[in-house]
């Protein structure tokens, strides 16, 4: 039994394969455009014969960013060289194993020799269309100062963006990446978003509502939740607009083995002089304007259920206190690199940016 062709399920079409092969010399960019556009979410690197030289799944950009690589430099500098392969004729319950037992997603195909000939992606040979059982809490109890006077009487959350609430822009990112599962934390106007959302059965989900009679920071009002989730849970600021593919996030976690993984975004500092770099009254270098880099919190994070038990009780207590927790406990904590479009709804520029740029990033799959 051969593994099922491209075209049986509707984000796979015929041979769409095929626009996952790229050359050694492309750039990282080019290789992330592959992996999104064909939707198999790896670029394959082939040679001028298409025989197999590596593989650059979305985790290896991860990887990649945080040492130091740019999206400008050439694919082969993060490509896994030696990557798992089968042949063009394995059958579909023997690349379902392989995939469960080596945490993959996809496999390239190979004919006699060694040339591709085809992709196997867990979607295609299972079901692409189940259901995640991650819960998802999204935090939208914030008082919305900085977006003032548009807050005084709408609630950050419900405040448009192309034309819908903020949130609700939000919500339906992760419902079309067959996420079902929702907590909902309120404080400011909480009546307000509980109207608007009711139980989620609009979008055929379950939301449920974290009610914070105190503010408990992006962290403490995890505490709420009674029951404990039989998977990682993300946690997400409900001021965020972002084309981060959630599920990416979570298998990024899972390969990582880690407890708890924060998004993080690049950011930038030129120094406005040149720095000078001594040693006693001796000039050692002079630096003209550099440029310093950095990682910062990006408000979106996964969580294992077990790390729950870090967070105190009716406590304000913020993420960044919950990650100090978990280093000093020796648990696993990761970073996931957002090269994604990516804002943070804080001030009413951002807002009015968001508005002018939502169609072009977000009505277009």
């Amino acid at each position: 039994m051969l593994a099922l062709p491209a075209h049986q399920h509707g984000r796979f079409s015929m041979d769409s394969w095929r626009k996952t092969l790229i050359g050694p010399t492309a750039s990282i960019k080019d290789a992330v455009d592959k992996q999104q556009k064909s939707g198999y979410q790896i670029a394959v690197i082939v040679d001028t014969e298409n025989k197999l030289l590596g593989t650059v799944t979305d985790g290896d950009v991860r990887r990649g960013l945080l040492n130091g690589f740019g999206m400008n430099d050439a694919v082969n500098t993060i490509m896994r060289t030696s990557p798992y392969s089968a042949d063009i004729h394995t059958s579909s319950e023997k690349l379902r194993g392989n995939m469960a037992t080596r945490l993959l997603r996809q496999i390239p195909l190979l004919d006699g020799n060694g040339v591709v000939a085809g992709l196997a992606h867990v979607d295609k040979i299972g079901n692409p269309d189940k259901k995640l059982v991650n819960w998802v809490v999204l935090m939208a109890g914030g008082l919305g100062k900085r977006l003032r006077p548009l807050t005084d009487e709408t609630p950050k959350p419900l405040l448009s963006v192309g034309k819908k609430p903020l949130l609700h822009n939000i919500l339906e990112s992760f419902v079309r990446q067959n996420f079902s599962h929702f907590y909902i934390s309120v404080n400011y106007k909480s009546d307000a978003i509980k109207d608007y959302f009711g139980d989620g059965n609009q979008w055929n989900t379950n939301i449920r509502y974290l009610e914070e009679d105190k503010r408990l920071g992006t962290a403490g009002a995890l505490r709420l939740i009674t029951e404990r989730p039989d998977a990682p849970v993300i946690v997400m600021n409900g001021d965020l607009l972002t084309r981060v593919n959630f599920n990416d996030l979570l298998n990024y976690h899972r390969e990582r083995g880690s407890k708890a993984t924060m998004c993080v975004r690049e950011y930038d500092f030129e120094v406005p002089f040149g720095v000078v770099e001594i040693n006693g009254d001796q000039i050692k270098k002079i630096t003209e304007k550099p440029v310093h880099r950095f990682f910062v919190n990006a408000g979106i994070y996964v969580i294992n259920p077990d790390l729950f038990e870090l967070i105190p009780h009716d406590t304000y207590f913020d993420m960044t206190s919950f990650f100090d927790m978990a280093i000093e406990a020796g648990k696993e904590t990761t970073v996931f690199p957002i090269h994604e479009y990516w804002l943070d709804v804080g001030r009413i520029a951002d807002l009015d940016r968001a508005d002018f740029e939502f169609e072009k990033n977000f009505t277009n799959g």
